[in-house]
């Protein structure tokens, strides 16, 4: 099944919610970044939770996710748009650590991402076409990445949610299934839906083994939500990064004319690599000297 989100609304309105599936996404992101299972899993549930803040924007906004903890993942980003493009980096895809004990499906140990994110901060950059970007922030509650973003939309949004991100990762380190949903109530709810929208959450199997089973976006939120559901738009969601050799030429260029010229005179050559898809882009000498006489023109 492809990657695609779901945006619906419900109780007349009070309810809005999302749910996706995001393995094609996460595959890709821990194969780019030759990730192991921690790392594919940490990467994968934020890229997953960009995915859902991403389609709540508008036009050409994005929204940044950085998890800084002091574990030995380091830091760990995901960015996406409004059209459902999304990637993503950690900084330390290798890191292995002792399973927790329990079982999250069949049997694939549960991993203990908290501890290979550690403590420190969520931040929430959202490029809104403006001078500034809009930049929240909020420490880490637990570090197991879902409840650091309830914790951040509670805090700093002010919006009770109901949130699941999951990844399964195979013994093979071959990512298996991914997706999320999240729930946000809005004023006006009742309490009697409430205590049944939390009592839903409390019973609910983990996503990724209903997704294993061939659950779709709309059938979790069927599961979860009360009474009627509007379900308001459907979006592909995919990987997809706007890296290009001009772009980082443009970054070359903005070294000056005397830096470029001790690259050339040193090594002859650069080589750079985008952090977010590993795409290496190379630039031989006389792409250095085009830049050092375009340099000195400005």
């Amino acid at each position: 099944m492809s990657d695609y989100l779901v945006r619906a609304t419900a109780l007349d309105g009070k309810l809005r919610a999302f749910a996706c599936i995001t393995t094609e996404i996460v595959r890709e992101l821990s194969d780019r970044n030759k990730a192991l299972a921690l790392a594919s899993a940490a990467l994968g549930r934020t890229a997953t939770m960009a995915a859902m803040m991403g389609v709540m924007l508008k036009g050409k906004e994005t929204v940044t996710l950085q998890i800084r903890g002091d574990g030995p993942l380091g830091r760990i980003v995901a960015t996406a748009d409004s059209e459902g493009h999304v990637r993503g980096y950690v900084d330390n895809p290798l890191v292995e650590l002792a399973p927790k004990d329990g079982i999250v499906f069949g049997d694939v140990e549960k991993l203990d991402v908290g501890a290979a994110v550690g403590d420190g901060f969520l931040y929430v950059i959202k490029d809104l076409g403006m001078k500034e970007p809009y930049i929240g922030s909020v420490p880490l509650a637990t570090g197991e990445i879902g409840d650091d973003f309830l914790y951040y939309f509670a805090q700093s949004e002010q919006t009770p949610s109901a949130l699941g991100l999951g990844v399964l990762v195979g013994k093979d380190q071959a990512v298996t299934a991914a997706g999320g949903f999240l729930l946000q109530l809005l004023p006006g709810v009742s309490d009697e839906d409430i205590d049944y929208i939390e009592n839903q959450i409390r019973q609910f199997p983990h996503i990724t083994s209903l997704l294993v089973q061939g659950y779709t976006p709309e059938e979790i939120l069927k599961r979860l939500i009360p009474g009627d559901i509007n379900f308001n738009e459907k979006v592909e969601i995919g990987f997809r990064c706007d890296c290009s050799h001009e772009r980082f030429a443009r970054g070359l260029l903005s070294l000056g004319a005397a830096e470029l010229t001790k690259i050339m005179e040193e090594d002859k050559r650069a080589e750079l690599v985008c952090h977010f898809c590993n795409e290496v882009y190379q630039f031989e000498e006389a792409d250095l000297l085009e830049l050092i006489a375009e340099a000195k023109r400005d």
